[in-house]
């Protein structure tokens, strides 16, 4: 799983960005400012920054100068506001490999970003992390010790309910069918498969949800399957 660090001040567009990325397969984390960048950097693994131009503290040029001085070759699109050509042409200069003009759109976004991870990916220079802890929402699944916990207390599972619950957290906001969940968890071909995956489902949220009839992440997509938000 790629993690995607999103820096901008302003609140409203990192919880946008945030939604696409997360629907996207994506795992992200967020930053007010350049400094928090930074630190975020010392201490997590990040596989491409969408970072803004224009911040306090410490602005976006600073934060890519200064990566870039530390030969930290993270793949960098720049948010800028349209009409700061100058802006984008600077960032460029300075080592950034692409630019997102707000406002933007969904699948602009996430079409830039997959396109330079991907062409960097082709060029060894960065492969996909596999945290061993998930957290989203309040649950947090430990992949080397095989445990979860809701809101910091443990949840007993199952083998074959802690292998479904780890699927839909590693593809958070993704619809998945009956069939497609069956192929993926059990690996095996699906016939008849639905009441299986209904039954380890509804379990799942009889141990997660505050409210197993409305539940808040185990959620069913009618006609179309399950999502985990």
């Amino acid at each position: 799983m790629y993690t995607v660090l999103i820096c901008d001040d302003d609140e409203d567009i990192r919880r946008a960005l945030e939604i696409y990325l997360t629907g996207g397969g994506y795992r992200v984390l967020s930053a007010g400012n350049g400094w928090e960048t930074l630190k975020l950097l010392e201490a997590e693994t990040v596989h491409l920054i969408l970072l803004d131009i224009m911040m306090p503290v410490l602005d976006g040029a600073e934060v890519l100068t200064l990566l870039r001085e530390k030969n930290n070759n993270v793949p960098v699109i720049f948010l800028t506001a349209k009409g700061e050509d100058d802006d984008k042409i600077a960032g460029l200069e300075l080592g950034a490999d692409d630019y997102i003009t707000k406002p933007f759109n969904a699948r602009e976004v996430l079409a830039r970003v997959k396109a330079l991870l991907r062409r960097y990916s082709a060029l060894g220079g960065i492969t996909p992390s596999s945290p061993s802890v998930l957290s989203l929402g309040g649950i947090a699944l430990d992949d080397d010790s095989k445990t979860v916990s809701c809101d910091g207390e443990p949840v007993p599972v199952t083998p074959k309910e802690y292998d479904i619950l780890k699927f839909f957290m590693e593809h958070p906001g993704k619809v998945f069918s009956s069939r497609e969940i069956y192929r993926s968890v059990w690996q095996d071909t699906p016939m008849g498969t639905e009441n299986t995956v209904a039954v380890h489902i509804r379990h799942l949220r009889e141990k997660l949800e505050i409210d197993p009839a409305n539940p808040r992440h185990l959620k069913v997509v009618w006609g179309k399957g399950y999502k985990f938000e």
